[in-house]
């Protein structure tokens, strides 16, 4: 069976229960792609297959004894932020190119107990600060659509590995938008959880109020089985919230597009910077949700402009504090023949970390420096307080906000953004973490260079099954996300 890379999660699902095919068979045939294809794309970090077979035989023993979950034997690909017991765990970094996970996070532990299949880690931007993965220690990976081309990022190798059929899906996170817009870049469903509904626990962490992982895959459908392990309650986060778990899949239909009042900031359409084949997707995108039923409502988000200075304030404070810990001492990259403590110290961090970091880091540590600490951090936190006021006031009068996922689509590996330029681009994304809130990508269609485009749609608090249903609807009326890369075809 050469082409069980293209069938669905649920179709993967119902092959595995009716035994047209084992665990063993599909997890040999996607280790046989990433062996044939992945040489060209490079999402993957740390390949795994001895583990991956033990774990379909397993499967398959499970199948047969009829005690299974729904995604007993599918495969899946993780972000190499999230700690795997006995495989190596980078976050991209130098300086954690030797740490091996002594316990595996609650998000990898949930899909171990569902009976998936761990293929390998995937690439991503050195711990999760930057938009085109081109900031890893191992090196960039491609866009499968146009492999001279960022496959966008942080979560950037699992938005790559699954646009090439490297992975049914995988999981990734999300600080800044580093799902939605990988997802846009590569032309995937990504969904971006409410903060608090997927555990944090054993991700490595960048800015720990704002860090929240979800899942990537092709359809707002695969997206909702993914959701349906992962999310929950974890003890052993203290940001994990109490709160019932909805049956994703099951709710996939249930919010009728009739009558849905999708907000359209008129603020998002007037950006400086924004492409204008990504403006008429996305704008044809809503005028499709229109003709099924919903009703445009323009409103105002009158804080947009406070959105890159208050995130580029309150995300490197976080990530000044986190990565402090990361001092050669006790695990991670140790510089040679330190002369003292404070050489160690100096050169293990100014050797282990890469520039966007160690950037980060300083204006972190800038920020919460004693006589700055209330005229940047505090202020930066007053504002974050705003813009979340201003999001749920246009939530009174609406039921989710549209918005493009990116202002373009993917950039050339090599283009050298200047740091500003960069930030900048995530402009349409950081608004929803610094909030809180939860917000999902869609393909929407491609630009001139058939690149692909991302519509966003922001929920209120835990409207996570309300956007997978509303996604997953446009989907049954287009075509986009089933489209693939030329690289995709390709049979192992």
């Amino acid at each position: 069976m050469t082409d069980l890379h293209r069938l669905s999660i649920r179709e993967l699902a119902e092959g595995l229960s009716q035994a047209k095919f084992s665990s063993r068979e599909l997890t040999e045939h996607y280790l046989k792609r990433i062996a044939k294809i992945d040489p060209l794309v490079k999402s993957y970090v740390t390949i795994t297959p001895e583990q991956a077979l033990a774990e379909a035989d397993a499967a398959d023993a499970a199948l047969k004894a009829g005690n299974v979950t729904a995604l007993t034997g599918i495969p899946l690909a993780h972000k190499d932020i999230f700690c795997t017991k006995g495989i190596k765990t980078t976050a991209g970094s130098k300086i954690l190119d030797n740490f091996i996970s002594p316990y595996d996070a609650t998000v990898v532990e949930k899909t171990k107990a569902a009976g998936l299949v761990t293929l390998g880690k995937v690439n991503m931007d050195e711990f999760a600060m930057g938009s085109t993965s081109e900031s890893s220690y191992v090196g960039a990976t491609s866009n499968p659509w146009a492999l001279d081309h960022v496959p966008g990022g942080s979560s950037g190798g699992s938005a790559a590995a699954v646009a090439a059929d490297l992975a049914p899906f995988a999981t990734g996170t999300d600080t800044g938008g580093s799902i939605r817009q990988p997802a846009s870049f590569c032309g995937l469903t990504g969904l971006k959880p409410t903060y608090g509904r997927v555990s944090r626990f054993g991700i490595i962490a960048y800015a720990s109020s704002l860090d929240q992982a979800g899942p990537m895959a092709r359809s707002a459908e695969d997206c909702a089985y993914l959701m349906n392990v992962i999310a929950g309650h974890d003890a052993k986060d203290s940001t994990s919230v109490k709160k019932e778990v909805d049956d994703y899949v099951a709710n996939l239909n249930n919010t009728s597009v009739k009558g849905l009042r999708i907000g359209i900031p008129k603020q998002y359409f007037n950006v400086a910077g924004l492409d204008a084949d990504v403006k008429t997707r996305v704008e044809e995108s809503l005028k499709k949700l229109e003709e099924m039923g919903a009703t445009l409502v323009e409103i105002d988000l009158n804080m947009t402009e406070a959105y890159v200075p208050t995130y580029y304030l309150i995300a490197p404070a976080e990530a000044s504090s986190n990565l402090s810990r990361y001092d050669g001492v006790r695990y991670g990259y140790r510089c040679e023949n330190p002369a003292d403590l404070m050489d160690l110290y100096k050169r293990s961090r100014s050797e282990g970390f890469g520039p966007e970091v160690q950037r980060r880091i300083l204006i972190g540590t800038y920020a919460l420096s004693a006589g700055y600490y209330d005229a940047y951090y505090v202020k930066a936190q007053k504002v974050r307080r705003l813009i979340q006021q201003d999001f749920l006031k246009a939530f009174e009068n609406v039921d989710v906000i549209a918005a493009p996922s990116a202002p373009t689509t993917a950039y050339k590996i090599g283009a050298n953004l200047s740091p500003t330029e960069m930030y900048l681009g995530d402009i349409y994304t950081l608004a929803v973490n610094l909030a809180g809130l939860p917000a999902i990508n869609a393909p929407v269609g491609f630009d001139k260079d058939s690149l692909p485009i991302g519509l966003q749609l922001i929920g209120n608090y835990w409207s996570e099954s309300q956007l997978l249903s509303i996604v997953h609807q446009y989907q049954q009326n287009t075509d986009f996300h089933t489209q693939r890369a030329a690289i995709a075809e390709e049979n192992a």
